[in-house]
């Protein structure tokens, strides 16, 4: 008699991940692909070749283990993030995702509380979860911003060992002033991480938390190569903090965590930052010019800093969501509802977006007899 296939249901797993969904944006195989904030614009023949030939010279020692600290690799982010930072104030791991889980694993836990101000980065609650972190959902304005003044009430209120602050924020793209951030760095004695995935998109008014690093002590700035620096596929995140900081991530972190491979690709991609950050200029103007569209179009929009637009409101969004899909462009339906999130792409994808939204639209009026 064959034996019944174990269900995940059939597992001892933990009580509190059962029942939960993994995350994951859809990975449909459409037209055009707006959904999760990817640099549309691939590396150049000639980065392709630097990357090769780093890859190739790395090749012959990978029998061994890599830089298990990713010196050269640490001194080189400290470079491009300037600030007179140096290689101790950095750390990077597999993808902002790793870094923060580190951050979790080593002042969160069991017993600790993270405290983010939603809706922002689905992630942060997902790994404060798997950490054994209780997390706390705090509250955005109708703008989507968050004043000093609620964040320090949230903060005493609820007193976290760790606050997650994004800018700009992620979905809505909205940045963060630093008066914010020095604001909860003052009012708690726990760890503060401000979430820069999307700086470089950012525009001068809206400057980096790093220049904060020297007054606040327990102050975490976490960035990514996967956005600006197109290198989404490489998976290198990193942070800027005290070296203290760096010290107790030591303590989490797995062993020779970064590979060979990737960092040699990340130290390639740094040594092109040049290149690299060219699109970015293009992506922002691509950004402004959809937020004008659609508000002239009768959507509300959120202020973005980031590459990608928040727009809504939909009286059903899954339906906007799926009537997109239909047109062959797929965007994020990632909550709160009523609205959608749309990555920034070329030219060419973005008229493909703007064509398939006013079809949408166009559809809805028809089908409600306005036309």
């Amino acid at each position: 008699m064959s034996v019944p296939a174990t269900r995940l249901a059939d597992l001892p797993i933990r009580d509190d991940l059962r029942g939960r969904e993994p995350y994951g944006a859809p990975q449909l195989a459409v037209a055009v692909q707006l959904n999760t904030n990817e640099n549309p614009y691939p590396p150049s023949p000639r980065l392709v070749a630097a990357i090769s030939a780093a890859v190739a010279a790395a090749a012959p020692t990978l029998n061994r283990y890599p830089d298990r600290d990713a010196t050269e690799l640490r001194a080189d982010l400290a470079r491009y993030l300037g600030h007179g930072l140096t290689a101790p104030q950095v750390w990077a791991a597999n993808g902002s995702n790793e870094v923060i889980q580190q951050l979790l694993q080593a002042f969160g836990g069991p017993g600790r509380s993270a405290l983010g101000f939603e809706p922002s980065y689905s992630m942060h609650p997902v790994i404060a979860r798997t950490t054994g972190t209780a997390w706390i959902s705090g509250h955005r304005g109708v703008d989507f911003g968050v004043s000093p003044d609620n964040a320090v009430a949230a903060v005493k209120r609820h007193q976290p060992d760790v606050v997650f602050l994004t800018s700009p924020n992620n979905p809505t793209g909205t940045a963060l002033p630093l008066a914010v951030i020095e604001a909860v760095c003052g009012a708690t004695s726990g760890m503060v991480v401000v979430d820069e995935a999307y700086a470089e998109f950012a525009r001068a008014c809206a400057p980096s938390a790093v220049t904060l690093l020297p007054k606040c002590r327990r102050l975490v700035v976490t960035r990514t190569m996967s956005k600006a620096f197109a290198m989404a596929g490489a998976r290198l995140g990193y942070l800027a903090a005290a070296p203290a900081v760096v010290e107790a991530l030591l303590l989490v972190r797995l062993p020779y965590h970064l590979s060979t491979v990737t960092q040699a690709v990340a130290r390639t991609a740094l040594a092109h930052a040049a290149e690299l950050l060219e699109a970015v200029a293009a992506l922002r103007a691509e950004r402004d010019a959809t937020v004008t569209w659609l508000r002239d179009e009768g959507f509300e929009v959120a202020d973005s800093d980031a590459n990608f637009v928040f727009f809504g409101e939909f009286g059903d969004t899954h339906v906007a969501w799926q009537d997109l899909l239909d047109r062959g462009v797929l965007v994020r339906e990632v909550g709160p509802p009523g609205w959608l999130r749309v990555s920034v792409g070329t030219p060419a994808e973005m008229a493909a977006f703007r064509h398939a939204l006013r079809a949408v639209v166009s559809d809805r009026h028809r089908a409600a007899g306005d036309v």
